[in-house]
């Protein structure tokens, strides 16, 4: 005779089953309209990794309706990229778009082998936003904007893989691009030379078409800011929301900046700026020593020492500047993922 324990763990797994069972049931259940209206509601990335392994009728409904998947957001942090391949999320949500994918916003969401992906999956795209994106380099953005001749919106926020060097061709490539986004984490401020710098403005004032344009703690000056007004006639909106260097009350720039629309002058509030802000920070540079900083200026990152030297430095930026992971072969894309993430896929 089984014993009554026996009995009391056969009789609760009997319910549990009857839970799981009236639970699917529940679910299958559902119209079509009323699952899309569900996972509307839900990121991107939460359809692939949970509502997406409900049950049978909720994975056809996420695999076979390309307008879920016509603007794609697959935003994170980093704690949870490092246990997820965001950059595999991503290019799931993209090949079931079906070609019809038309804004991408990715948050450690892929690299250089994850943008020729999006060009042969996504030819239509007209927004892109890239952030903290650090496996994308200048090459791998520059290749990428040529293949999407509609691009209307572009960011690059805390890509510090992509430098002023790729801006000119991003220009020239896209020549509907009217929105423009950059942010930095921190604005710094030493005092010298080192920290005024425009390059990043040279390399926007080819974008000649913008009409918006936020740059957020950038070293530009007076100058670079003039430089991108004379080159982009069209511009409406500007922000350059701690952009400490501007000097908002020299005449000439005023009187340039007198046709912009909206103007976020670098002193405004930032209670509605996407990312955290960090008190900007002014950096004494001891005499005898030099300090490299990384490039990431989030307190998370700060990696600055009196001792290393700038070989030191270079090879740090190694870890991020290497090849793509997926770029040598994309023929064997799903071989790359981890076996849990290859069913994403299909």
């Amino acid at each position: 005779m089984p014993s009554s324990s026996s009995r009391r763990r056969r009789r609760r797994g009997r319910r549990r089953k009857k839970k799981e069972e009236e639970a699917r049931d529940w679910a299958d259940g559902l119209p079509l309209d009323a699952i899309l209206a569900i996972f509307h509601k839900l990121g991107h990335a939460d359809i692939l990794m949970a509502a997406d392994q409900v049950c049978a009728t909720w994975r056809r409904a996420a695999r076979d309706e390309p307008a879920l998947w016509r603007r794609i957001t697959v935003r994170g942090t980093e704690a949870l990229s490092a246990r997820i391949n965001r950059g595999g999320l991503a290019c799931a949500a993209v090949r079931r778009s079906a070609g019809q994918c038309e804004a991408f916003c990715g948050e450690y969401a892929g690299d250089d082998g994850f943008l020729v992906y999006l060009t042969e999956q996504a030819s239509c795209l007209k927004s892109l936003r890239l952030i903290s994106c650090l496996g994308v380099s200048n090459e791998g953005i520059e290749e990428a904007t040529k293949e999407f001749p509609l691009l209307e919106e572009l960011e690059l926020s805390f890509c510090y893989n992509v430098t002023h060097e790729a801006y000119a061709a991003i220009g020239a490539a896209c020549p509907q691009l009217k929105r423009f986004r950059l942010s930095k984490r921190s604005f710094y401020d030493s005092g010298g030379i080192r920290w005024k710098n425009n390059d990043d403005a040279g390399g926007i004032s080819k974008m000649h078409g913008l009409r918006s344009l936020q740059l957020f703690a950038n070293n530009l000056t007076n100058e670079g800011l003039s430089t991108i007004l004379d080159n982009c006639p069209n511009l409406e909106s500007l922000d350059i929301r701690h952009c400490f260097n501007i000097d908002m009350g020299a005449d000439s720039l005023r009187a340039k900046c007198s046709r912009i629309k909206m103007l976020r002058p670098p002193d405004d509030s930032t209670d509605d700026y996407d990312f955290d802000v960090y008190t900007p920070r002014r950096l004494p540079i001891s005499p005898g020593f030099v300090r490299y900083y990384s490039v990431y200026s989030d307190p998370e990152y700060s990696m600055y020492s009196d001792e290393w030297t700038s070989e030191e430095f270079d090879d740090d930026d190694d870890d991020y500047s290497g090849p793509s992971r997926y770029e040598e072969d994309l023929d064997k894309y799903d071989n790359a993922l981890p076996r849990c993430m290859r069913t994403f896929l299909k």
